[in-house]
C-alpha cells in the first residue's frame, strides 16, 4: 500500500531533524541486511519518496554516514535516531517508518536480505522474503 497525503511529517527522537514529504510514500520494506541489522539494532523498516517531495524542516544535527561505494546512511548526531537510507543518484529516500509521524496507513510489504538476518528471530507474518533485494528466499510462510 502506498500513501498519497498531502504532507507526512518525520522527526528524530531529539526533535533536532525533521522533515516533510508532500507526495506519495511507498510500502514499508523490512531491510534485515548486516548494515541495517547493525545500524537500528534489528532490522530497518522503512518507506521511501522521491526526492521531489522531500524536505528538510531542520537539519542542524543530521549526519550521514558513506556505509558503501552505492549508498549513504542518514541519523541524528545527537540523539542517534536512524533516519535514512539513500542509494547514490536514486532519486529517492528511504526513510525509517518509525520516525513519520502521521503514516498510519502504511503497511508492510516484503522482508529483503532474510539470508543475514539474525538467528534469534523467525519471520512468520506471511509477506513475501527474499534472500537479497530481489531473489525469492527459499522458505515457507
Amino acid at each position: 500500500m502506498t500513501k498519497d497525503k498531502s504532507v507526512t511529517r518525520g522527526v528524530c527522537l531529539c526533535g533536532a531533524v525533521v522533515f516533510e514529504i508532500d507526495g506519495p510514500l511507498g510500502s514499508v520494506v523490512n531491510c534485515h541486511c548486516g548494515q541495517c541489522r547493525k545500524m537500528t539494532g534489528h532490522f530497518l523498516a522503512s518507506s521511501d519518496a522521491s526526492h521531489e517531495h522531500f524536505r528538510f524542516i531542520r537539519d542542524s544535527s543530521l549526519k550521514w554516514y558513506h556505509a558503501s561505494d552505492i549508498a549513504r546512511r542518514g541519523f541524528c548526531g545527537d540523539c542517534g535516531s536512524t533516519l535514512f537510507w539513500e542509494q547514490h543518484g536514486s532519486g529517492r529516500i528511504a526513510i525509517a517508518a518509525g520516525s513519520l509521524e502521521n503514516a498510519s496507513d502504511l503497511s508492510s510489504e516484503m522482508h529483503i536480505f532474510v539470508a543475514d538476518k539474525g538467528d534469534y528471530y523467525e519471520l512468520n507474518d506471511g509477506l513475501p522474503q527474499f534472500e537479497q533485494d530481489n531473489e525469492p528466499a527459499d522458505v515457507t510462510n
